[in-house]
């Protein structure tokens, strides 16, 4: 075991681990229910409609996402989840052929959801323009989620998109301009399986003020192209977390929802407390009392592993972290 993420972590954060329940999907374990599994919630500003299909998700990510019905707004959609128990929305969508989320018309009801309900409003937003960026912070949004591709031929290849990376490093440079919270993802094994651009992403994230680092891993999906791959080799997966970690040692990075299932599953969770991650989303089975067996005191948060400077978990990064 590499014990240099573990030693970062302990230096900038405490002995402290966070894991994470948003009601993204149905969960439990048994060390860990979640009391309100509505905490927080997705919506689809588009449905399940998306222009570009990409080939490791073809919409079926958006398929669990709530919608905006014909004649009612994101404000209604968020009142009324508010009223079911939810106390954030992560706001997001299928893409449009020049790689964003069509958030502009939804924008004017997240001040009277942030006001009027007292409800968190991240955004999904895919590639961000310089106009989008100030719409966003003049809409007050808490934070803006994005993936962050490294590669051109994956650009292409996988999201169908006539971008480069450079557009993914001009969404970033936007963001940071406008002060916006920017939590960028990066999907590992995203090539069909391999790791191509996914150490270029982490330079681009590590140039600008990112508030969290989400690493997810590719999960192939029946139904989309790549179906019949096997998901990215555990120890490719495992070296990024190191790498990461090293890379990022003040800034939070969390492992996130996406990810195999199984054993394959519970190696990757064990690592990423052995590596020094901060959380893990929906964690495996065990892997918090594996954790608390390495000496390190565990949060509980049913809400999403982006949010880690919301609630309880604000007050603990303040009191640990070292700049």
């Amino acid at each position: 075991m590499n014990s240099t993420g573990f030693a970062i972590r302990t230096r900038h954060f405490g002995d402290v681990m966070d894991f994470y329940a948003p009601g993204l999907k149905e969960w439990s374990t048994p060390e860990w229910k979640p009391v309100n599994p509505k905490r927080f919630l997705p919506v689809s500003v588009t449905g399940s409609a998306c222009a570009l299909s990409c080939d490791h998700c073809q919409t079926k990510v958006l398929s669990g996402m709530a919608g905006i019905p014909t004649g009612e707004s994101l404000f209604d959609v968020a009142a009324r989840m508010k009223a079911g128990g939810s106390e954030g929305i992560l706001v997001s969508g299928g893409s449009t052929r020049t790689g964003g989320v069509p958030l502009t018309p939804h924008l004017a009801d997240v001040p009277r959801i942030r006001e009027e309900l007292g409800m968190k409003v991240i955004v999904h937003s895919g590639v961000v323009s310089p106009k989008l960026a100030e719409r966003l912070a003049a809409a007050g949004v808490d934070g803006v989620m994005l993936d962050i591709i490294g590669s051109d031929d994956t650009i292409r290849d996988v999201y169908h998109l006539d971008l480069t990376t450079a557009d993914f490093a001009r969404s970033l440079a936007v963001l940071a301009d406008n002060g916006l919270r920017i939590i960028p993802h990066i999907v590992l094994g995203l090539h069909y399986g391999t790791f191509r651009g996914e150490y270029r992403a982490l330079e681009m994230v590590t140039e600008y003020p990112v508030s969290t680092l989400i690493l997810v891993v590719l999960v192939p999906l029946v139904g989309t192209p790549m179906a019949h791959l096997p998901p990215p080799a555990t120890e490719d997966v495992t070296a990024f977390f190191a790498t990461a970690r090293e890379a990022a040692p003040a800034i939070p990075v969390n492992l996130g929802c996406a990810r195999p299932m199984g054993s394959v599953k519970v190696d990757l969770d064990q690592a990423a407390v052995d590596l020094g991650l901060n959380g893990i989303a929906y964690p495996a089975d065990g892997v918090i009392g594996y954790a608390e067996s390495r000496g390190i005191t565990t949060n509980r948060y049913e809400y999403c592993c982006s949010l880690t400077w919301a609630g309880d978990a604000e007050n603990a990064y303040a009191e640990v972290r070292v700049s």
